[in-house]
């Protein structure tokens, strides 16, 4: 990808508005209950067509968790989100909820979102599963062609230690859950904090369809990485921002590419669900739309990455596997997980997962040689490709339960350490 190939989707995006506004003119006309034709077969179909068309074409803006209240005992109580820390690249969202006074505390989770193209809001079913059961907070990342150049640059080293940061300030009983992308930072965190012996030390980690060792049933992701090597990365996923953005000149990953790339892997699902859309809204099923329009308002809301954090995670984890290798730095640091001698460790992988395949996740337990048995537990979901790993029916009626329950188990450990063995060599 040339780096000014940016520059030229913006300027494509920007010749299709009038074209998008013309379309949703129409589409509005052909809606309208006072319009005889909006009740006939072709009046639904035109309206349907204009809509698709203004949907394939528009730029889709950050959505909102929206979950202004849950269920904690029985009760309804009301949750307003509240901004609790915040640098550059990273804002953490605390859930608060409105809790009597007589009720007691629960425990504090940390929901490290992936940084992986799409917004923190991608886990709006993960937080809402939580809520009843938790003190929740989120790390909402900032979308990179939002930063100015002089905020300064943002790598995966900056990433561990962001998490290292909101560990802290959440204190030393907080719970931490990593999503994806997160969990090679997040353990690798837990592992530099038990090295220093960090009274913040979390009381345990949760890694879901994470791709701790990607050799492990190595997917079509994992396996591209390999085929292609770094340089290929360098010079067909980087591209600068362009004008307006406030990050103007700043290299990223685009968001974009992201996307494309995740629509490809799955292509006639995707063409299939617009054409079902499409379906409904002739025949007038509004409800079946609605479903549609909602799942795609938020798969289609994407954001940049920072490309040196882009490249960075792609080789260290995808093309050197330098963490189950041993090999992985921070800052000149090794990151050694055989330091984890007292945070519990749960991971959970989907049968049918096709970006973190089965067993990359569960490669972690392997590694941290040095942590009790029972302090760890892995749960492999049946049925469930890497979206069903934390959101749908499945995860809310199989896996949020079985994370509760580590926990509150978590929550008893005593914080004594164990006699360290000898590294393993993997």
């Amino acid at each position: 990808m040339n780096r000014s190939g940016y520059m030229f989707f913006e300027m494509a995006h920007a010749v299709l508005g009038p074209a998008r506004a013309a379309s949703d003119a129409m589409r509005l006309f052909y809606r309208n209950p006072l319009n005889p034709l909006s009740h006939t077969v072709y009046g639904r179909t035109l309206s349907a067509a204009c809509e698709l068309f203004e949907r394939t074409t528009r730029r889709y803006g950050k959505p909102i968790f929206d979950l202004p209240f849950t269920n904690v005992n029985g009760r309804r109580v009301d949750v307003i989100e509240r901004v609790v820390w915040n640098a550059p690249f990273c804002n953490l969202i605390h859930f608060d909820r409105e809790m009597p006074v007589n009720m007691a505390p629960q425990p504090r989770l940390l929901i490290v979102a992936p940084m992986s193209g799409h917004f923190a809001t991608l886990l709006r079913g993960t937080v809402e599963a939580f809520l009843p059961t938790h003190e929740v907070y989120i790390t909402d990342w900032v979308d990179a062609r939002m930063v100015p150049l002089s905020m300064g640059s943002f790598d995966l080293d900056d990433y561990i230690d962001y998490v290292r940061d909101m560990v802290r300030l959440l204190g030393p009983d907080v719970h931490v859950l990593a999503v994806c992308q997160p969990s090679v930072p997040v353990i690798a965190a837990v592992a530099l904090m038990e090295e220093d012996e960090d009274p913040a030390t979390p009381r345990s980690m949760t890694l879901m369809g994470g791709p701790i060792d990607t050799r492990c049933s190595p997917t079509e992701v994992n396996k591209l990485a390999q085929k292609r090597g770094m340089n290929w990365f360098k010079s067909n996923c980087i591209a600068r921002v362009p004008f307006p953005h406030p990050g103007i000149m700043r290299e990223v990953y685009p968001g974009y590419l992201q996307l494309s790339g995740f629509m490809a892997m799955n292509i006639d699902r995707h063409l299939s669900a617009h054409w079902e859309m499409f379906s409904h809204l002739v025949s007038g099923d509004g409800d079946s739309a609605e479903k549609h329009r909602d799942f795609y308002d938020e798969y289609m809301a994407v954001m940049d990455l920072t490309a040196e954090f882009y490249l960075q995670t792609v080789d260290t984890v995808f093309v050197r596997h330098a963490l189950p290798k041993g090999e992985m730095m921070h800052r000149g640091r090794k990151v050694d997980l055989a330091a984890i001698r007292r945070c519990g460790l749960m991971t959970v992988e989907g049968e049918k997962d096709d970006i973190s395949g089965v067993g990359q996740t569960k490669a972690a337990h392997d590694l941290c040689i040095n942590l009790p048995k029972d302090r760890q537990l892995y749960h492999l979901q049946k049925e469930v490709g890497h979206y069903g790993v934390f959101n749908g029916s499945r995860f809310r009626r199989d896996i949020a339960p079985a994370i509760v329950e580590f926990t509150r188990k978590a929550g008893d450990f005593d914080r004594q350490t164990t006699k360290p063995k000898l590294k393993a060599v993997r």
